[in-house]
This record gives C-alpha cells, structure tokens and sequence, in this order.
C-alpha cells in the first residue's frame, strides 16, 4: 500500500514526536510511506512551554522525512496537498490532538478529497483536547468529518467521536509501547545519586498541567508517610502555576519528601527516571491516551492511574498496577501503601512483560491495514 503521513517528528519535541515517528518507522517496514512533517509547529508567543525544539542529543528519528509543512505559511499547506494528490497514494494519514492545526488539516484535507482517490485516516490523540472551549469542539466536528477511517486509543474518544460522526469508521486500540527509550541498560543508581534520595521512590512524569491531577498525588504523600516513607519525583515542565505546587508542598509538610525537576527531559534521560524508581503515579483528572504509562511499561514499572480516559483499559488493577478514583488522595495513598507493604515490584513486572503483545506497533500497523481494507 502507498501511504502519505503528515505531523511532526524530530526537531520538535514531545509525545505526538515521539509516536509519529515510531508509526513511520513501523509503516516503512511494510508500505511504501512518504512523510511531510512540520518545519515549524507553533509560532513562539503561542506555544506555552520554554521551546518545542528537542534539546535531546539521542535523536528519536528517521530518514526519508520531507520536512516542508508550515503551520503558519498557507502556501506550504497547498504544497503538501498538491505532493499527496501527485503521489496517487491509497491512504493519507493525520494526527489530530488539538483544534489549531483546523485551518491546515481542513484545507489539505479537502484538497485531497476533492483532486484525488487518496482516503483519509485520522490518527485521533485526543477527539476532543484537554480543556477545550465550545470552538474547540465545532472546528473538530469540520475537520474530522472529511476522514474516511479513524483510530483511537480510549473508549472516552471513541464516544466523542461517535458524537460527532455516528457513522465513522474507527478501530479502538492501545497505544503501542515506547520502549525506545530503552536504549541501553540504566544504573538505578544514577537518579537516586543526584538528588541523594534512597528507598521507596514515586515518579509524576511529563508536562505539568492542571488536568493532570498533580495536586492529589501531593495530598496524599502525608497520608502515606505515616506507613511508608517515599520520595515523589515530580519530572516535566511547568506550563504554569508552578508557585501553587510549591506552596501546596510547602502547605502539606512534606518539602523533603517531594523533589520537582521543571525541566523537559531530553531523551538519552528519560531512562535513568524510569529505571530509578519504583512506581510510576498518574493522578490525571481527565485523559484520553497515555505515552507515560507506555513509557513506564517499556521499563517494566507499574502504574497507579485514575479511572479516567483509556487509562483502566491499559492498567490491568491488581496486575500491573492500580486503579483509583480521580480526584481522591485517599485512594492514591492507599494503592501507595499496598503496593509497597505487599512487595508487588517484582510480580507486576512479570505480569507487563507478559502483557507486552497487547502494545506492539506490528499491532498498531495490523489495525491500519485493516481499516483501509474496509
């Protein structure tokens, strides 16, 4: 089959990266696969974080990459429609996470619709972004109604979506596993070194956003400490609101046991995170996919994850982790404690690895294949 792809890849950093270009890795193992990424993502007065530029030296990259798609420049646009009608592909696929890429999705979109027989799958992150507004939701409803195919990784966004197209045809999977990160073997030791803590570590990883949850995993340190004695690692950058958190830690009594690195972590560091602690907290309020518990489950470590979003349907409770309710610290710090009074470390590790089948990107290509057979 004779696919085109559009989203972003390396420089750019960030989870939609990171995916895109495993999925093109993965696609060229079996189809003959061009790639238009993004020579530029988000002007800089609207992108939230320090930089979208990946500060990493290990690269998460591929060769064959046409890097031309501006995000603000329309001619660009006309340009990658005009590259994918020319190609007389079977099949565009698209990322789709939030409303600003409207404008350029919905102009190459319909290009592509209209010059050519080239279908079109959305790749869906999100159907609906994460503290959206009502325009949100209507410039996803004129976007997304000129696909074709759709995947998603959550029962909430196949809802959305089913709201929004009825008739759509869509497949339901999981997000495939980064073990990239995986590049070698990491002393434990390193992390636990630098920031001279030991014993029971707690790890919050990625960006630090309200919808997060972040605040409930704090209020449930002191509820643990009493039992448990932990260190949370709270690792990513701040969007904003950073003095709330501070304060909150300093609110609740627990500055020493709480160590904030607000900083973007490169990828050859990723790693050294995961493998030093020993389980993984994802109090999110809300959510669709999830790369942090993929991230987690590449380093065999478990997670304890809210029943929100596709998050209970890749987290087996009891198993590879637990699940508790958003928005409580209580049930956060019990499913702390009883991790570690039961010493489950080594068991739920056995229990990921034999689950591993169930994220493969083989998987994930299988079920491309399969829509645009449809």
């Amino acid at each position: 089959m004779k696919i085109c792809l559009i989203g972003p890849t390396y420089p750019f950093r960030g989870g939609i990266s990171h995916y895109t270009t495993l999925l093109f890795r993965n696609l060229k193992k079996k189809h003959d696969v061009s790639f238009f990424a993004f020579k530029r993502q988000y002007p800089c007065w609207l992108f939230p974080g320090k930089t979208d530029i990946d500060p990493s030296q290990t690269h998460i990259k591929e060769e064959g990459v046409e890097r031309i798609l501006d995000s603000m420049n329309p001619i660009s646009w006309l340009i990658v429609a005009w590259k994918i009608i020319m190609s007389k592909s079977d099949l565009l696929i698209v990322p789709w996470w939030v409303s600003f890429w409207a404008p350029q999705f919905l102009t190459i979109s319909i290009l592509v619709k209209l010059f050519s027989e080239t279908k079109i799958l959305f790749h869906c992150h999100n159907v609906v972004e994460h503290e959206s507004k009502w325009i949100d939701r209507i410039l996803t409803r004129i976007v997304l109604k000129n696909g074709n195919y759709f995947i998603v990784h959550s029962q909430e966004d196949l809802d959305n979506l089913k709201d929004i197209l009825p008739c759509a045809k869509v497949r339901k999977t999981f997000h495939p596993t980064y073990d990239v990160f995986k590049q070698s073997d990491f002393d434990p030791r390193e992390i636990r070194k630098r920031f001279g803590i030991a014993g029971n570590v707690l790890l919050f990883f990625g960006f630090v956003r309200e919808y997060k949850g972040l605040k409930y995993l704090l209020e449930a340190i002191p509820k643990v400490l009493p039992t448990v004695q932990v260190t949370l690692l709270v690792v990513g950058e701040f969007w904003k609101d950073k003095n709330y958190y501070l304060d909150l830690v300093d609110k609740l009594s627990v500055k020493k046991n709480v160590i904030f690195v607000d900083e973007y972590v490169p990828n050859e560091e990723v790693g050294k995170y995961f493998s030093a602690v020993d389980l993984v907290v994802q109090p999110y309020i809300s959510a669709t996919g999830s790369g942090i518990i993929q991230i987690a489950f590449g380093f065999y470590k478990p997670v304890v994850a809210t029943r929100v979003g596709c998050l209970p349907e890749v987290v087996k409770d009891g198993e590879t982790g637990y699940l508790v309710s958003p928005e409580s610290s209580s049930d956060i710090a019990t499913a702390i404690i009883k991790f570690f009074q039961e010493k489950q470390a080594e068991e739920f590790a056995e229990n990921i690895k034999k689950d591993s089948y169930r994220f493969s990107w083989d998987r994930m290509v299988d079920v491309v294949d399969e829509l645009a057979s449809t």
